[in-house]
């Protein structure tokens, strides 16, 4: 039989019960142990064991999880994985993938693409996306393959402790080479699909640090930057929104680019320069650091060394 969770009982757990034990050692949500008490996924040295019980020393606690799966259309799809555990799958996504099946986008998404490698590695797990990137930001994107892992990442989450870096490709050039834009994310009142910084907005925060910049004047601001961005929270397309707010769109955004005037197809990328590239979090069952980083997708540094190269040529 297959564990998904195993701890060995020390001295100081005999007088714990096991289901003090498990919300001590694993931080089991209330949900979560309901569903292992009814389906009986708790066993202490391979067999099945209540919540009252209480181990000894050297004892094995084990858990499995309940079985559960999500169905989506197995396709071919290239897949990049970064990282996996058994709680933990890290991806990086290429740009132009949709994270699930929409209404607009009923097939050819990261989740096609996930059930594919399911069906061919023999797994069976609920699909749960932890973090999400719009259709054309590349990236890490997590799935949890449980719902302990969700809830837990989710936490880390909301205290702020998973940390997200970016890279971006912007028109114009910051004044400071470091800084935080610290601005409230509302929806536009004006535009369906856009954000925009409102004072009724919710509160949202992000560092960025000037990586490298560039000489080129061919548009409406002046020069171009690499920046390196640390999302401390997540709203809708926050970093798109932060930084067309302060005056440097990101190169090829369709949705914000034309409010400075760069319009979708005309500029120096055909989607917005912004990929994810940096993740640290805590191990949801060990509790030991995972820290991933990927590097620049081929479109992002083709237009790196073209604006190199028209610096090198300016007179």
């Amino acid at each position: 039989m297959t564990y998904h969770q195993t701890y060995k009982l020390t001295k100081e757990d005999e007088d714990l019960y096991v289901r003090e034990l498990l919300v001590r050692r694993f931080q089991f949500s209330s949900r979560l142990l309901r569903k292992l008490k009814v389906e009986g996924g708790i066993f202490l040295n391979g067999r099945p064991v209540r919540f009252r019980h209480k181990g000894r020393a050297g004892d094995v606690l084990q858990v499995r999880f309940p079985e559960e799966s999500s169905y989506f259309e197995p396709e071919d799809i290239p897949l990049a994985v970064v990282y996996e555990d058994e709680d933990l799958l890290v991806v990086d996504k290429q740009p132009g993938l949709v994270i699930h099946p929409t209404k607009n986008y009923q097939s050819g998404t990261l989740a096609n693409a996930l059930a594919h490698r399911m069906r061919l590695d023999g797994a069976n797990y609920k699909i749960r996306f932890v973090n999400r990137l719009d259709r054309d930001t590349s990236g890490l994107v997590m799935i949890a393959k449980n719902a302990h892992c969700q809830k837990h990442i989710s936490d880390q989450m909301e205290r702020n402790e998973v940390k997200k870096y970016y890279t971006a490709i912007v028109h114009g050039q910051p004044e400071r080479d470091s800084g935080t834009i610290d601005l409230p994310v509302a929806k536009d009142p004006e535009h369906a699909a856009r954000r925009k910084v409102m004072p009724e907005g919710l509160p949202s925060l992000t560092h960025y640090r000037v990586l490298e910049r560039f000489c080129v004047q061919d548009g409406v601001l002046p020069g171009y930057a690499l920046l390196e961005l640390q999302l401390v929270t997540g709203r809708t397309h926050q970093i798109r929104v932060h930084l067309t707010h302060i005056g440097l769109p990101i190169v090829g955004d369709e949705l914000y680019g034309p409010l400075y005037g760069y319009e979708a197809g005309e500029d120096r990328m055909n989607r917005q320069a912004l990929h994810a590239g940096g993740l640290v979090l805590a191990q949801p069952t060990s509790g030991q650091a995972i820290r991933l980083c990927t590097g620049l997708p081929d479109d992002m540094n083709a237009c790196l060394e073209a604006l190199r190269n028209d610096c090198s040529q300016r007179p």
